[in-house]
Order: structure tokens, then sequence, then C-alpha cells
């Protein structure tokens, strides 16, 4: 096992590296920088003429590099990352990148590791549930369930759960974690509470297509496996539907769902995004948005090179938990002692 996890994250090292290149190119595709946004903050604010505000944007370039060819800007950040964990500087946030990714990244995992956890234990429960009351009036409520959490796009439920909170019933605390008498506060019940108060509708949007996931695929497998020969013959043992279903029958159903935890922590990653820039959160989800809108170019490359090595960290784990789940399960070709 150590030895597959040292082959694992050795190879990880080129895939980040081609991502890596892959998201700065794709970043710098779209015309403008930082620059440009200083010239029109320039012109629309400063009230300076079309000339003065171009020469002042083409001296930020100038002074901050922007106006250096793509391969000298990608090898001077990459190089500032492996040598002093550098990730450049944020042109409008004006503080080390690293600073900001340290601001946002906790809580938006945090979120992220809470909806994965709500997911799977309901999704997972459900799952059995609708499985071994194949084709009631549960299953198929269940499964409605499912298909609404499978197709409704996060962002128009969002918007919907905004609309209601804000136009129907008269919420003002909204975009942000605590309430304003909360904010400088030490922990406490109260605290916890406030804080569940105002990131419900966030946790639960973007649990709610996880959920339906884990929900279809637990049902499915289950019935597949329940068909199984072994089951019968421990039916015929004499144990009880219960024993049957949770002993041999669920740990074998598991397996899909342990290998989409590869991607499940990207995947509530990008639904806490969506749901956070539609609500306004300070965690990453706006910081791409914003950053990619004004050029801000080292804040958006960090925060994509972040999210592919949950990516990639997500899936060692996944493969990690199938082996020790499955003991016929053996990594690099090795064959089952």
């Amino acid at each position: 096992m150590l030895r597959f996890l040292a082959v694992r994250i050795l190879g990880a090292i080129p895939i980040l590296f081609v991502l890596s290149i892959v998201t700065f190119a794709i970043i710098e595709v779209k015309p403008g920088d930082y620059a440009d946004y200083i010239r029109a903050m320039a012109i629309n604010q400063g009230g300076a003429s079309v000339e003065q505000a171009e020469a002042q944007a083409q001296a930020y370039r100038e002074a901050h590099g922007l106006d250096d060819p793509l391969i000298v800007r990608y090898i001077d950040w990459i190089y500032g990352i492996v040598t002093r964990f550098d990730f450049g500087h944020s042109f409008y946030y004006n503080k080390p990148v690293a600073t900001v990714v340290a601001e946002r990244l906790p809580a938006t995992i945090a979120l992220a590791l809470t909806c994965h956890l709500l997911a799977s234990l309901v999704g997972i429960s459900l799952g059995i549930l609708a499985a071994t009351r194949q084709y009631s009036w549960v299953d198929t409520l269940l499964g409605f369930i499912s298909f609404l959490g499978m197709t409704i796009p996060r962002f128009l439920l969002a918007i919907i759960i905004l609309y209601i909170l804000v136009f129907r019933l008269n919420v003002s605390e909204v975009g942000m974690f605590f309430s304003a008498r909360y904010g400088g506060a030490p922990w406490s019940w109260d605290k916890f509470v406030n804080l569940v108060q105002h990131i419900w509708p966030v946790v639960f949007i973007a649990t709610f297509g996880g959920l339906a996931y884990n929900m279809r695929v637990m049902r499915g497998n289950l019935l597949d496996v329940l068909n199984a020969q072994y089951i019968e013959t421990a039916r015929a043992k004499g144990l009880s539907e219960g024993a049957v279903v949770m002993r041999h029958a669920v740990p074998n159903a598991l397996h899909p769902l342990v290998a989409y935890q590869g991607v499940v922590l990207p995947y509530m990653l990008t639904g806490e995004i969506e749901v956070a820039v539609v609500f306004g959160l300070a965690t990453v989800g706006p910081a791409i948005v914003g950053s990619m809108a004004i050029g801000d170019v080292w804040v958006t490359a960090t925060f994509m090179l972040v999210l592919a090595a949950t990516l990639i960290v997500g899936n060692i784990i996944a493969d990690m938990l199938l082996a020790m789940l499955d003991p016929r399960v053996r990594l690099g070709g090795e064959k089952a002692a």
C-alpha cells in the first residue's frame, strides 16, 4: 500500500504540471489583463482622459511584468511555487495569493466536506431503503426525489431559494456567514446556530445533487447484489433479511460509490462554488469569478490548480479505500495473497 501511495503521488506531479500549463493558457486566452481594469477605473472613477488612463495602464504592465511573454510569466509563477511556495501577488486584493487562498479555502473545504458527508450518509441510507422496498410507494417517492436532484441545476435552485428568502421572507442577512454581532465573537453554541442559519441554503443545494447520485447508484447496485447466488445462500443458512442486506449485500454494493469518492470532493467544491457565487459568500467561488473578470490571473490560476489537486488527491484516496474494502483488488498488478 505504501508503495502504491508513493507511486501515485509521484505520478501526480507531472499531471499537475500539465494541468497548470493548460489552466494558465486558458486563462490567458481571453483578451485584456488587470491593467485594462486599471485603465477603466481611471476613466470611470478617476476622471482621467483616455491618454492618461492608457499611460497608467502601460506603466502598471511594465511594473508588474504583464508585458512579458506568456512562457516567461508561467515559468516565473511555477518557479516561485516550487522554490518559495509563492503563488504570486494578487493585483486586486493587493496581498499574496497564498493569503487570499488561506482566507477563503478553509471555509470552502469545510462546506464541501459537510455536504459530502451528508450526501453520502443520507444518500446511501435512502438508496438501501429504496432497494429493499422495490416498486413500493417509498421507492417511487425516493426515485422522484433522486430525479429532481439529478436534473435541477444548482445555480437555478440557488436563485429560487434566494428569491424566496429576500423577496418573500424579507431576510436581509444574505451573503455572509454570521450576523454582525457574531462576526468577531468567540465560538459558542449561539454562534454555531447563527452560522447554520446563514449557510443552510448552500449546504442544502450542494448536498442535494450528491445525495441524489448516491441514492440512485446505491439502489441499482444493491438490487443487482441482492439477486446474486451467494445472497440466496446466506438466506438459506437462516440469516435474517437485515443481516443478509447489511453484512453481505451492502459492502459489495458500495464499490462503485467508493470509486466515486475520487471525484466527489471537486464535485462538491464546484457545487459550493456555484451556490456561493449566487449568495455572494466569501469563499472560493466568488474569488474565482471576480478574479477572472478583472484579469487577476495569479488568483485564478492558483485556485484552479488547487481544484485540480483536490481531484488527484481524491482519486488516490478512493483507490486506497477500494483496495482496503475489497481484498480481491490488488494494485500495480499484484495478486491476492
